[in-house]
């Protein structure tokens, strides 16, 4: 067992180190973990890395959410997990992690810990996904190109869009798209609602995923749904939206806007539409170990975790060519 562990700190705004720390000692419905892989959150570790809008901006504080690792020991009370299986947690970017056992999900056999990293970033994609209520043969377009909307897109193909449409205005993340199975890909321009109405054969898409977290884009999205579709808020939108008319963009078109932030989801019991977070993450894991859930293409860069102050420096110079990027231990 390692007597110095090591962790990633915000230690103050745009500021990242990698600091020693204790090694944690596990409660007694805790498991303690030995972490393999983790996988970094672009848009919203930046977002609170820089302090933007609608983020505690409070230092120091721990960074990571994505957590591939092995059990290592196990609390008194704790049942289901021993040592050496590989287990799934929103763990921080550390060596070794306590988390409760009941936030932990089990790895299948067979699947990479590079693919199984985006468990929770999938997790998140699908209630956003659920949230739209596609029905089969449903245009369905995705704001947003980065790792949240490349797994909503796919998501959303699984779920029976057609066609699965992609927006962004980075030509190289609609690459991604294409690599994941967009069936078209589209760039913001002056005649984006035109576009979209042809290859919808209709006005508008029936579901909007707004998965860029850029508060002019709601206008986009409000304006891309055909009448009586689903604008659904995926993205953490960081800053107020202005000039939106509500009477003619929401009200008139009978439209539906729904907020899908990953934390309006049941605790315990799913229903339909609304799956808890353990729910989604063991689906997004076995739609992966299916090979039906693609998340090897998006992977960008690959850090050791001594190097992690370079990979955050991707985030802070906000590099749009970054999308997955991996910090192994």
């Amino acid at each position: 067992m390692e007597k110095i562990n090591h962790q990633v700190l915000f230690v103050e705004r745009g500021l990242v180190r990698l600091e020693s720390c204790p090694v944690p000692v596990p409660g007694p419905r805790q498991v303690l973990i030995r972490t393999r892989v983790s996988l970094i959150s672009p848009g919203t570790e930046r977002a609170w890395l820089l302090g933007l809008p609608n983020t505690p901006a409070t230092y120091p504080q721990r960074a990571g959410y994505s957590n591939i690792g092995q059990v290592v020991a196990c609390g008194p009370e704790t049942t289901g997990w021993q040592p050496g299986q590989r287990v799934a947690s929103p763990a921080p970017h550390a060596r070794l992690v306590v988390m409760d056992a009941a936030r932990c999900v089990p790895v299948p056999d067979g699947l990479a810990d590079e693919e199984a990293v985006f468990f929770n970033l999938g997790s998140i994609a699908a209630q956003g996904v659920r949230k739209a209520r596609i029905e089969l043969g449903e245009p369905v377009a995705v704001l947003g190109a980065g790792l949240i909307g490349l797994l909503a897109l796919q998501l959303s193909r699984l779920s029976g869009a057609l066609p699965a449409l992609s927006i962004d205005q980075n030509t190289h993340r609609l690459e991604f798209a294409r690599q994941v199975g967009a069936d078209a890909v589209l760039t913001p321009n002056h005649d984006l609602e035109e576009q979209l109405a042809v290859l919808c054969d209709g006005p508008g898409a029936a579901a909007v995923i707004e998965a860029t977290g850029h508060p002019q884009a709601i206008l986009t999205a409000l304006a891309l749904a055909r009448p009586f579709g689903r604008v659904v808020l995926l993205g953490s939108t960081r800053g107020e939206t202005d000039h939106v008319n509500f009477y003619r963009d929401v009200h008139k078109k009978g439209l539906s806007l729904i907020g899908a932030h990953d934390s309006a989801r049941p605790g315990h019991d799913s229903a339909p539409q609304w799956w808890t977070r353990r729910d989604d993450q063991h689906a997004v894991l076995k739609f992966m170990a299916a090979g039906r859930l693609q998340v090897l293409p998006l992977i960008t860069h690959r850090f050791s975790w001594d190097e992690a102050e370079q990979a955050y420096d991707l985030l802070i110079h906000w590099n749009l060519d970054a999308l997955g990027i991996l910090l192994k231990w």
